[in-house]
């Protein structure tokens, strides 16, 4: 896929990560498509290890749900053990 189609993906699932998740979350959309590429990332990892990856397609509607999934997979690990510690604007 392309990088503009990757960063878009990001960028949305990066939101809908944020909204989801109960803290408040001030940053902007630089950190959501942040939170959205590394969660995408996450989530194809994931996916390919359990072996569901490929029972999924690639599509967009799959992209990003394994992209907001991921995303909110960092958003909690985030929230639960590192925020007192590093500080982000997330």
């Amino acid at each position: 896929m392309s990088l503009i189609f990757w960063l878009l993906v990001g960028l949305g699932a990066g939101a809908i990560a944020k909204m989801l998740t109960p803290q408040q979350e001030s940053g902007g959309w630089v950190s959501s498509m942040i939170i959205g590429l590394v969660g995408s990332v996450i989530g194809k990892l994931l996916t390919g290890i359990l072996g569901i990856g490929h029972l999924l397609g690639h599509n967009l509607i799959n992209d990003l749900v394994i992209a907001v999934g991921g995303a909110f997979l960092v958003l909690f690990i985030y929230h639960r053990f590192l925020a007192d510690k590093l500080k982000l604007p997330l």
